[in-house]
């Protein structure tokens, strides 16, 4: 049976299950385009779809395959509509190997692949201040292999853009030169060096440590991901020494990630530590509150959805330092407008879609500091949004800077912060604005009575 008339046969058994709503939103916009192993290759619009397919449909999906499959399955690997050509790609390629049992049995000569991810380049990484050190070593070590900067160490905190600087390297080269370029995380290296202890039909495991040898020393560029997940794996260690030293010596360039520097990495032996220090280290800061909006707006970028100043503020300001939830963060955006059919996002409406990803307290601190505007502005008579807009009017000035102070009292957040919340005004205006009222509240009684009534409404 064709994969299109098997999914076709599982859609009609699903549609017997769950709701016609459920359906139409869940199922009809997937597709199906094989079964690896005993993995349903899942194509899905979008990454949200995967959290909640899972949480509720996982089960039904699985059943519904194996009433028609000679094989049970048990897993739904997920892949995103727009990684579906290279997934085929990779596919092609898979079937152009050599049959290791054909050529004596134990022949393990493989077609190479990169395993390089062609939607990170170094045009879709967002550079700021925190990123643009390692961006630019990145790029120089691109525009020059094995020639500048050997080895490449990247560090920082997970979700910081380490893997996507990884791939853009490789992607880079292999668009730029003719190299052969590996990708591969410790885990894979790890799992290779297991293979090892493989034997074929003579009883040894040469042709294997052959193929090993072919893949990690036969390349012009190996990229290894998270190397500090090699800590404790002493064999592992020692041959990935070896494969650096052959390596290094042959000129070719290694880049190498952790979320720690190399004088951190004490699971690893000091020789490889040693040889991390002979090139370049360079580190991946969290993202500041610039960078983020910048990640926010491209991230946005040809999404058929309108999202002022203000939702991008309050994600960029409430999502945390992690850039893959801010991504994330962004992708059950689109999807919650999508499924509510919601293309004007409100700050409200954000609030909601994104409650589950915000900082803790976050919806509270910021639902504090609207209410302080809305309290003010309904006092002095003017509109929440012209509170909080770039207007410059003269009846506006007072009641903003008002609230300003108030929010500073009356929370812990920080001058930077509610600055953000007044249409990105930066800190020495909000300090500006609380030395001014603390001025005038101790010469103008009127005022210092209207502060108090305000703060008699929130409490």
């Amino acid at each position: 049976m064709n994969n299109k008339l098997l999914w076709q046969k599982v859609l009609d058994n699903i549609s017997n299950i769950v709701d016609p709503m459920s359906y139409e939103t869940w199922f009809k916009s997937c597709d199906f385009i094989g079964v690896d192993r005993n993995n349903i290759r899942l194509v899905i619009p979008i990454m949200w779809y995967k959290t909640h397919i899972e949480e509720n449909y996982k089960d039904i999906i699985i059943d519904s395959f194996n009433k028609f499959l000679t094989e049970p399955v048990d897993k739904i690997m997920y892949i995103l509509k727009e990684n579906v050509a290279d997934v085929l790609e990779s596919d092609m390629e898979k079937s152009n190997v050599v049959n290791e049992k054909v050529v004596n049995n134990s022949n393990y000569i493989r077609n190479h692949v990169s395993n390089l991810n062609k939607n990170y380049t170094f045009e879709s990484f967002v550079v700021g201040e925190s990123n643009k050190f390692a961006q630019a070593a990145a790029l120089a070590v691109a525009e020059n292999p094995g020639t500048m900067y050997n080895p490449l160490f990247i560090y920082g905190n997970s979700g910081l853009g380490k893997t996507h600087l990884m791939h853009a390297i490789g992607n880079y080269i292999e668009s730029k030169y003719n190299k052969k370029v590996l990708y591969v995380t410790s885990d894979d290296f790890m799992n290779d060096f297991t293979g090892l202890a493989r034997k074929g039909n003579s009883g040894s495991n040469l042709d294997y440590a052959e193929f090993f040898k072919n893949k990690y020393r036969n390349v012009d560029v190996l990229l290894i991901d998270d190397i500090q997940f090699l800590g404790g794996a002493e064999k592992t260690q020692q041959e990935f020494f070896h494969t650096f030293n052959n390596l290094y010596n042959d000129s070719k360039q290694i880049i190498v990630s952790s979320d720690r520097s190399p004088e951190d990495l004490k699971v690893l032996e000091d020789r490889l530590r040693t040889r991390f220090a002979w090139g370049l280290q360079v580190d991946i800061s969290p993202p500041d509150y610039a960078l983020k909006m910048a990640i926010i707006r491209k991230k946005l970028k040809g999404e058929d959805i309108n999202i002022n100043e203000e939702v991008i503020s309050y994600i960029a300001s409430n999502i945390g330092n992690d850039v893959r939830q801010l991504e994330g963060s962004i992708t059950r955006l689109v999807a919650y407008s999508a499924i509510m059919c919601v293309t004007d996002i409100t700050l409200d409406f954000a609030m909601e879609a994104l409650r589950d990803f915000t900082k803790k307290d976050a919806v509270t601190d910021q639902n504090n500091i609207r209410r302080i505007q809305k309290s003010v502005a309904n006092f002095y008579n003017i509109s929440f949004e012209d509170m909080k807009s770039k207007k410059r009017t003269p009846n506006l000035a007072i009641p903003r800077q008002v609230a300003m102070y108030l929010c500073r009292k009356l929370t812990d957040e920080s001058f930077e912060r509610i600055g953000i919340e007044f249409s990105g005004k930066n800190h020495a205006t909000v300090i500006h604005a609380c030395n001014k009222i603390e001025r005038e509240m101790k010469i103008n009684a009127d005022l210092n009575d209207a502060i108090n009534n305000i703060k008699k409404q929130l409490t």
